[in-house]
């Protein structure tokens, strides 16, 4: 049996785990004195609410060995398979832990990608991954695959505040509070190294938003994969950019909410798009 395996930085909900049969590790996020369970003890508008309350800035906790060690000897003693498609190795330590694992282990058919990237973009390799082994392919192949699509898989969004960058340390507080005052959003993505990379500034929310359909127009979008709306905390800004969207001849499906892993740094009010590009 081929079994897939992400963390829970991939923004699945439970619903979706159970449903599409993947198995899940969870992070721990630390808001002042009290940890959570990433996704499990904690509501994404309940985080965003504490974020913009609390004076701390939350904590990220990855995945121990012990999480992965536990399924992948399950694994090696079933005699299953497992691709576990994880959390950018460049923003957590959570896919490190999973390779001392799997050298704990000492079996081959553990599978492990570094998905260079977070969020949603991780659900859509992981989809992708369901779908293949529905259609048969081997975990191996799966794997390839999955590999081959992941410099593909990308996100732009736009950042309603500076203001979690700058408590972040991605930039300096005084820079953040400036960039407020003047009504700035920037726009960032994913790097190819899977960091968090400002791409530029604009001027205001609809100078944001021609800046994304632009990028959008020079990558082209392949309409074999989704396209997913995505907002933070709060629809306003998401809603006006999917008319955006849907006015400049593009399809999309849900909006989804992103969680706490990227929230973090993010705040809310930002906005943005996931989709596979065209090349």
């Amino acid at each position: 049996m081929i079994r897939i395996l992400v963390d829970s930085s991939s923004d699945y909900t439970v619903e979706e785990i159970k449903e599409k049969n993947i198995e899940l590790v969870h992070i721990r996020i630390t808001l002042g004195e009290k940890t959570y369970i990433d996704g499990y003890d904690l509501g994404r508008d309940e985080f965003y609410e504490i974020l913009q309350n609390s004076k701390d800035f939350p904590q990220t906790s990855q995945p121990s060995p012990q999480s992965f060690l536990d399924i992948f000897k399950d694994v090696k003693e079933k005699g299953d398979e497992l691709i576990c498609i994880l959390l950018s190795s460049a923003l957590s330590g959570t896919y490190q832990s999973a390779v001392l694992a799997k050298n704990m282990t000492d079996y081959d058919s553990i599978y492990l990608i570094d998905s260079l990237s977070a969020t949603y973009t991780i659900k859509v390799m992981a989809d992708y991954a369901c779908r293949l082994r529905e259609d048969g392919s081997s975990a191996a192949e799966i794997t390839r695959k999955v590999e081959n699509l992941k410099s593909r898989v990308k996100v732009l969004a736009a950042l309603d505040t500076l203001e979690f960058l700058g408590r972040g340390g991605r930039i300096s507080k005084a820079a953040a509070a400036i960039g407020d005052l003047a009504n700035i959003k920037p726009l960032i993505t994913i790097s190819e190294e899977g960091k968090v990379e400002i791409l530029g500034k604009c001027l205001g929310k609809n100078k944001a938003i021609h800046a994304i359909l632009k990028r959008l127009e020079e990558l082209g979008i392949d309409p074999d994969f989704p396209v997913y709306p995505i907002y933070s905390y709060g629809t306003e800004n998401c809603a006006a950019f999917e008319k955006k969207l849907n006015t400049a001849g593009y399809s999309t499906n849900d909006m989804l909410q992103i969680g706490s892993t990227i929230g973090t740094h993010i705040g809310p009010g930002a906005f943005g798009i996931i989709f596979v590009a065209a090349s």
